[in-house]
């Protein structure tokens, strides 16, 4: 590769974004935020991706079983400052991430892959490919 061309993400960018899903993770479940919706319903931080300055967090939520996803992207965008603040703490960094909860896609993705991968036409389809 070129010096300049796009790498990825350094290992620093992803050692600080696992820290912080651990650690977002450990507030939600521990029910440090005072809110009914997620307190009622369990979420999982299945990804945080690290904008390259560490300055921003995007954070990819998928609650148990999809149910209710609105309710609880709506409750953790309402507590944002107290999950910043409460991140800076326990993460050692220059500045304080700001967050943005996404729903991750992900498992909706794949199980329509699945799906389509199961499709009797595509199966027909990869078995001739196979035979040749």
């Amino acid at each position: 590769m070129k010096k300049g061309e796009n790498q990825g993400p350094s290992v620093r960018v992803l050692r600080v974004g696992e820290q912080v899903r651990h650690v977002l993770s450990e507030i939600i479940a521990r029910g440090d935020v005072h809110d009914d919706v997620l307190t009622k319903q369990p979420v999982s931080i299945t990804e945080v991706r690290m904008s390259p300055d560490l300055r921003h967090a995007t954070v990819f939520v998928k609650p148990l079983l999809g149910k209710d996803e609105e309710a609880v992207l709506k409750a953790l965008r309402t507590n944002t400052a107290y999950l910043q603040k409460s991140v800076a703490a326990k993460v050692r960094m220059k500045y304080a991430a700001k967050l943005k909860f996404l729903a991750d896609e992900s498992f909706d993705e794949a199980s329509h892959i699945e799906k389509l991968l199961r499709d009797p036409k595509v199966a027909r389809d990869l078995e001739d490919r196979d035979a040749e």
